[in-house]
Formats: C-alpha cells, structure tokens, sequence
C-alpha cells in the first residue's frame, strides 16, 4: 500500500484538483438545467391559467404538445390562478430583482467582452450563483459600473430603470405577490428588456 501511494504520479493525468473543478462545473450546469426545467412547468401552467391552448403552448416552448398536456395535467385544473399585473412598476423583490437582470442582460449584449457584469450574469445562467441579497448587491454595483462607463453610448432609459430599481430594492414592498420567485424574476426580466428595446423604462 505504501509503494502505491508513494508511486510517482502519471503526468498526463488529472490531478484531483482539476477533477473536482470539471465535475463543480458539470454539476452547476445540471442544477441550472433542473432549475430551468422547473421554472419552465411553472410558466406552462401560468400560460394554461391564461387560457392559451396547449398547441400554442408547445409550439413556443418547442416541446410536443402531449409533453406540454402532461405539464399541465400534472397541475390539475383547481381554481384559476389570480390574475397576474404585467405593469413594470411593480416593488417586490423577485419582480426588482428580475427587471436588474434584464438590465444587465440587455447592457451585456450591448457591450460583447467588455460589460462588467457579464461574468455574474453567465454564472446566475449556470446555476453557480443564485439571487440572494449579497449577489444581487454585487450585480447592482456592476450594472452601475457599467452604466457609468458607458454612459455616453447608452440611451437615458436604462439609467432611469436603474435608479427605479436601486429604489425599490432599497425600500421594497411587503405586499404579497403572486405566482413564485422564479416566475416573477423571469417575467420581470422578459418584460424590462423589452421596454428597453422600445425605448422606454416604465410600463
């Protein structure tokens, strides 16, 4: 036993530290992937709560419609959910914390390789980091960063989302919320960005 743990290693094998980070980042990428699949059967019965067929259903989430009729089976059909606001100006945190991450999303595209806050974003997309208050703290900064740096080429809209956020996420609302966390991040997210594609910031 003790010629084998004193027997020089292979050179060309990898070494347990390089092991471990391989398998760190094939596990962030399978949780991300099983966060994502759950966050997608919770908006298949948000939209079947909105009436929307199963065909349409499957069609824009590319899936076949007896997958998307199992999802929604799987829910039950119970009461309706209650109606959902859409507005942008909303102040729980999920919804502020889901409108910080299309602005970053958004400033990220506009900047390939030189945004700061694209690292934080490609690690939230794995799974490694999640939305606590440290972190989204962290994406605030670099936002800001960002927003400061390329002040010049960007329109006044995503400055004026950021201070609206920054301000809801300081002083947030204690109203409840429907739907998840997850559900209002990404519909809070999906909807910030297209308002900044149309040129404005408020609903």
């Amino acid at each position: 036993m003790a010629e084998e743990e004193n027997a020089p290693r292979n050179p060309e094998a990898l070494t347990e530290e390089q092991a471990g980070r391989m398998f760190a980042g094939m596990n962030d990428i399978i949780r991300a992937g099983e966060e994502m699949r759950a966050l997608r059967s919770e908006m298949i019965k948000l939209f079947a709560g909105f009436g929307w067929t199963q065909d349409k259903i499957a069609r824009l989430a590319e899936m076949s419609q007896p997958a998307v009729s199992k999802q929604v089976a799987k829910y039950g059909t119970g009461d309706p959910e209650p109606a959902m606001e859409l507005s942008l100006d909303q102040r729980d945190i999920p919804w502020l914390e889901g409108r910080l991450w299309g602005l970053a999303e958004e400033i990220s595209e506009s900047f390939p390789g030189a945004a700061r806050c694209t690292p934080y974003l490609n690690a939230i997309a794995r799974g490694r980091r999640r939305f606590t208050s440290q972190n989204v703290d962290d994406l605030r900064r670099l936002v800001e960063e960002d927003l400061r740096r390329h002040r010049a080429e960007l329109p006044g809209g995503y400055r004026e989302a950021y201070d609206e956020i920054s301000r809801g996420l300081d002083v947030p609302s204690k109203a409840a919320a429907t739907a998840s966390a997850s559900v209002r991040r990404a519909l809070g997210c999906q909807i910030q960005r297209d308002r900044l594609r149309s040129g404005g910031s408020r609903a």
